[in-house]
């Protein structure tokens, strides 16, 4: 989750647990202040079991391990809501066990608090790990469909024309216009835009250049300050200069 959602979970969570234990305590003032000493410890046990322990060990079958190390956790929380409930009966009750609120000094109840938050927030994780596996998904089939692409049509003089990718040496753009180069044949000259035909082919098309796409497959040579494709030598843009270096190096 981005930072900003975090935020927003832990002020839900301060409000809800403010005002489910208000009833036990004098006012609000006094729910809030012993919430807020309760928190860093619900805090550190949520992100420990969720970004440490469920990715390490139980998420890759450390069965024997998750159950050691959760039991581990549950006995220091436990541990530490003692000492929130010790600051609680000196800061908040004066010393006066009659002043603690019967939640703030019951350990079950806290432990069982902080644990059901910590499954709420396991709970959100799920459902967005599962939402990112979908759509990493959907982005992999529309990838791999465009990758299969073999071909492109384009309107040149008002017609619609089918044009082969492995015939296509590079793209040029020409301010409104574009014109694609191919082997052995005039180029071709159609009024589009030079990033949105570029949505429209495979990953072995390349952008080196805001005038420039080329056909890794059709490059003779090639530096971090051009390609050659044929006798044609196009420049690399230092905007585009790591990137295309990168995709290069890994294509060869």
């Amino acid at each position: 989750m981005k930072l900003y959602w975090h935020v927003v979970f832990w002020v839900l969570m301060v409000l809800i647990l403010t005002v489910s234990f208000a009833p036990t305590y004098s006012s609000l003032q006094e729910s809030f202040y012993f919430v807020s000493m309760l928190l860093p410890v619900v805090i550190a046990t949520c992100y420990f079991f969720n970004y440490f322990l469920l990715p390490r060990y139980l998420f890759t079958k450390k069965y024997g391990l998750f159950v050691l190390y959760f039991l581990y956790t549950l006995v220091i929380s436990v541990y530490l809501e003692m000492w929130v409930i010790t600051l609680s009966f000196i800061l908040l009750a004066e010393y006066q066990y009659a002043n603690m609120s019967p939640i703030g000094a019951n350990i079950f109840v806290l432990a069982v608090t902080q644990y059901f938050i910590v499954l709420v927030f396991s709970f959100i994780l799920l459902i967005r790990r599962n939402f990112l596996k979908e759509s990493d998904l959907e982005e992999f089939i529309e990838e791999k469909k465009l990758n299969e692409t073999t071909h492109i049509m384009v309107r040149e003089n008002r017609q619609m024309r089918q044009i082969q990718l492995d015939r296509v040496l590079y793209i040029e753009s020409l301010s409104d216009y574009l014109q694609i180069h191919l082997e052995n044949e005039r180029p071709i000259i159609t009024k589009e835009k030079i990033g949105a035909l570029g949505t429209r082919l495979p990953n072995s098309f390349i952008r080196i250049h805001r005038s420039f796409i080329i056909n890794q497959s059709k490059i003779t040579t090639c530096t971090k300050e051009e390609v050659l494709i044929g006798r044609f030598e196009l420049p690399i843009s230092r905007k585009y200069k790591k990137e295309v270096w990168s995709l290069l190096q890994k294509a060869h």
